[in-house]
Parts: structure tokens; C-alpha cells; sequence
């Protein structure tokens, strides 16, 4: 459903996955089931949107929604070629927008969603905080993303990679890496590797934060000077005490420090006078 006349963007950070093996790797994964409501976020030319829509209406026959998928496009030299997807396999929802402008809760309805996506990797993050903000109504997402970034969202304390996105992220998601995909797959092909990531969201319950804002700061304090202890990083924000007091060694390294205890301090400093 590609056009090879099409000439990607690089300010768009555009690399199209055409990869068939590693669709089907992404599709299955997925694996989606009748009744749900899937979002694609940076469909491109349908790589992955034609063989998903395939596999929903295999799965789901007559019961299949209406529109089956929706996709979320910014490029609107890409927009003909997705509406031509829904014109000859199935209906699409298209929205023709930047997605962080999107308001993923309308999206769902009264419906949750579920999210996939080959996400542009100069606006990675920013899309994931983004789908986090409305994780009330997304069961889970699939994303591809540079490889080096999924290791820093999936690490766990003590490696060399965990740190803020880490931090940040887990508190609100469990974190799985799927695969690596080579930049073979891609046209064209990036400079580095690729992973497929798959985040949960944890209900608000189980998050457990009293204050994001506060809980924001402390993680991004701890990590700023990474080679300082936490009573050296976190002297502006809060004292050893309320440290010890959420079972952490003011001498430790934020590197070494486990998702939990980084919620305990930040909702100790959040009830303190």
C-alpha cells in the first residue's frame, strides 16, 4: 500500500518499517481480540496498519468495531494512502493531527483503548508521557522505539541505564522489551537499533503517588548529578532525614535506588509541614 515515490521527512524523524517478519512479530504480539479498540500512532504508509486490520477482522469477523482501527497521522502527504487502507480493506478511523495534541480520552469513549505505534524517535518520550497522562483509559501499549531507550525505560536499580525515564515511567507502567529490529528493517534504514516495548499501565491505586509535581523533582534531582550521593543530589529538596525515614541510605547513588522507595520519599516530602 506504499508509495515509493514518497520522499520521508527527516525533520519528522520518519523511518518506515517494511520488514514483513518483523510485522508479524509486532502483530502478534498485539495479538488482538474481539471487542477491542485499538490507536496507531504514526501509521506512515500502513506497514503496520494493513496486516493489524487483518488480523482484527480475522479475529473478529462481523463483531469487528466500526471503524476497526484508528490511526493517528501528521503528515498529510500520508493521509491519501491511509484513506485509500479504508476504502479497500476495512474502515479507518484517521486523525489527522500531531499526536500530543490528541486527546486520548475522547479517543476511548467509554471504551479503554490500546495503543501501537513505529513512534518517531526525536519525539519518543514526549509521546509516551503523553499516553501516560490518560492511562485511565489504555489497557496497555506496543511501541517501537530506538533500542537504547527501551534498555533506559525497562532497566532495572543498579544498571548502568536506569535513571530518570526509568524512574518515571515504571512508577506508572510495567515495563516489558519485547525484541530487538535491526535497522535493516526500515526504510530508511536509521543509525542505530530498534526494540518493540510493551507498557501496562498500573492502576492509580497501585501508583501510589501523593503528588506528582513533588514526585517529578526528586527524580529529576537524584539523577541530574548522577556521580553525587543522594544527600549531596537532594540537599535542595529534601534532608537526609526524610530519606531515612523512607528507607534510604542518604549516602546511596539514585542509580541504586528502587521505584518504590523513590514514591516513599516523594510522599514523605509531600505531607511534611
Amino acid at each position: 500500500m506504499h508509495s515509493d515515490r514518497y520522499q520521508t521527512k527527516k525533520q519528522l524523524g520518519q523511518h518506515f518499517l517494511h520488514e514483513a517478519g518483523v510485522v508479524d512479530k509486532i502483530v502478534r504480539a498485539i495479538d488482538p481480540a474481539p471487542g477491542e479498540r485499538l490507536v496507531e500512532i504514526g501509521p506512515g504508509q500502513g506497514a503496520l496498519t494493513l496486516p493489524l486490520l487483518r488480523r482484527i477482522l480475522a479475529v473478529a469477523g462481523a463483531t469487528a468495531p466500526d471503524p476497526a482501527l484508528t490511526v493517528i497521522e501528521f503528515d498529510r502527504d500520508l493521509i491519501a494512502g491511509l484513506e485509500r487502507i479504508g476504502t479497500e480493506v476495512a474502515p479507518l478511523r484517521i486523525v489527522h493531527a500531531d499526536v500530543l495534541t490528541v486527546n486520548l480520552a475522547e479517543l476511548a469513549g467509554a471504551a479503554p483503548i490500546r495503543l501501537v505505534g513505529n513512534l518517531p524517535y526525536n519525539i519518543s518520550s514526549p509521546i509516551l508521557f503523553h499516553a501516560l497522562e490518560h492511562a485511565a483509559v489504555i489497557t496497555d501499549m506496543h511501541f517501537m522505539l530506538q533500542k537504547e531507550v527501551v534498555d533506559r525505560m525497562a532497566a532495572e536499580p543498579g544498571s548502568k541505564v536506569y535513571g530518570r525515564l526509568s524512574v518515571m515511567l515504571q512508577a506508572h507502567a510495567r515495563v516489558q522489551s519485547l525484541f530487538r529490529v535491526p535497522p535493516g528493517a526500515f526504510r530508511p534504514p536509521p543509525k542505530v537499533d530498534s526494540a518493540v516495548v510493551r507498557l501496562v499501565p498500573r492502576p492509580a491505586a497501585e501508583v501510589g503517588i501523593a503528588d506528582a509535581a513533588v514526585f517529578s523533582r526528586i527524580v529529576k534531582a537524584a539523577f541530574g548529578q548522577r556521580r553525587k550521593t543522594l544527600r549531596n543530589a537532594l540537599h535542595e529538596v529534601c534532608p537526609p532525614h526524610w530519606m531515612e525515614a523512607a528507607g534510604i541510605d542518604p549516602g546511596d547513588r539514585a542509580e541504586r535506588i528502587a521505584v518504590a522507595q523513590f514514591i516513599a520519599l516523594a510522599n514523605h516530602a509531600a505531607a511534611a509541614p
